[in-house]
């Protein structure tokens, strides 16, 4: 495991801070957890990028710990949980390679500790990604609350949904609406995050609602083989999806597309570079097996 937080500051600092696990493919298992495929690929573009999590003090953790050092990512942050097991989830695709998730619940993600050197982290970040499922516990949802407030005004705060099953609330997704700078979301979690916030209108007008309502920078939908939506406060712009191949699965392919607009925005690119560079990304990853594959 990597020992260092040190921070160089010729590259920007990103972290993905919740869920760390074994994706549980029938081909057998991937690195998984939103977070994690996140910094992946912002690292790939150029971050120095962290995971912060925990795993278990068992074999699959100390697997999970070296196939990220394997990758060169900075694993400092990741906590060693001796009370809970590492993460999985049961991952079954359809016939179009669209995920089904089975959480296993009661792991050390759901147990992330505070640490000096996490929060040290959090001021020195120039974005963080947080997403719904790692707040199905008090304990990390504290956490990672912690971290948020504990970033600097300037600091990217990406709010990707995420939704998965019933490990989200109407409260919780609106308190971290408030804290968040930028949003990502699906056309599934947009209609969801419609109903519980009673917005109605076009989607267009969903994601003006979203933005005015929250303060927020920019809101994102991706929308698969469709292509995305991106919204600033300058402009709006869409754009057509893009075929790499045939899809294999869809999983991580949505990290993928937060770690170019995050990167994108770092860089003040403008709207429709970076929606066409996430949607070239994010459909390569859906040509390939898991979450974090080698990328042209």
């Amino acid at each position: 495991m990597a020992s260092t937080t040190e921070v160089h500051r010729t590259n920007p600092v990103v972290v993905g801070i919740g869920e760390l696990l074994w994706d549980r493919f029938p081909e057998g298992p991937q690195i998984g957890g939103a977070p994690a495929n996140f910094a992946y690929h912002c690292q790939l573009l150029g971050a120095q990028a962290f995971i912060a999590s925990s795993v278990g003090d068992d074999q699959e953790g100390r697997d999970l710990v070296n196939a990220l050092d394997s990758r060169g990512l900075n694993t400092s942050l990741v906590g060693i949980d001796p009370l809970h097991p590492t993460g999985s989830v049961l991952v079954e695709l359809d016939s179009r390679g669209t995920p089904e998730y089975i959480i296993k619940e009661q792991v050390a993600w759901d147990f992330l500790t505070p640490t000096s050197a996490l929060f040290e982290l959090a001021a020195q970040a120039d974005a963080v990604c947080f997403g719904t499922l790692a707040q199905r516990s008090p304990r990390s949802k504290e956490t990672i609350l912690s971290f948020l407030n504990a970033t600097r005004p300037d600091c990217l705060r990406i709010f990707d949904l995420n939704l998965r099953q019933a490990y989200y609330t109407a409260d919780i997704i609106e308190e971290r609406l408030h804290l968040a700078t930028v949003l990502k979301l699906n056309q599934e979690e947009v209609t969801t995050l419609a109903s519980l916030l009673d917005i109605e209108g076009s989607t267009q007008i969903i994601l003006d609602r979203l933005a005015t309502t929250y303060s927020l920078q920019t809101v994102a939908l991706t929308m698969g083989g469709q292509g995305c939506i991106i919204r600033t406060n300058e402009k709006t712009v869409q754009l057509a999806g893009v075929e790499r191949g045939p899809v294999l699965d869809t999983v991580g392919a949505g990290d993928c597309f937060s770690a170019v607009l995050t990167m994108g925005l770092l860089n003040n690119d403008p709207p429709h570079v970076i929606a066409e560079q996430a949607n070239w990304r994010a459909a390569y990853v859906c040509t390939q097996a898991g979450a974090m594959p080698k990328m042209p």
